[in-house]
């Protein structure tokens, strides 16, 4: 089973760009086979942002729910991720 990390990204946006590393290297480091990530234009999905609530970026949704309404601290993201994996783990296939 994976998890899927969605960030959400706006064009000329700085801090977008350094989430989107963030969130690569974390996604990198847990195990990129076991997430399916992947970073979404806001302008390119702008209902979809909505539908989740997303109001500013960056964003993070995870597995369909808004999780992080701007950049968490790499320590956060970690965990939140490592929590997510745990739970795919223990419920099993």
């Amino acid at each position: 089973m994976t998890i899927k990390v969605e960030l959400f990204t706006a064009p000329g946006c700085d801090r977008c760009t350094k989430a989107r590393q963030a969130v690569q290297g974390m996604v990198n480091a847990l195990g990129a086979d076991r997430m399916d990530w992947r970073a979404v234009d806001v302008l390119d999905e702008i209902d979809y942002a909505v539908s989740l609530g997303i109001l500013s970026t960056p964003a993070i949704a995870i597995d369909g729910n808004l999780v992080f309404t701007s950049l968490p601290s790499l320590k956060m993201l970690r965990r939140e991720l490592q929590e997510r994996l745990q739970s795919e783990t223990d419920r099993g296939p």
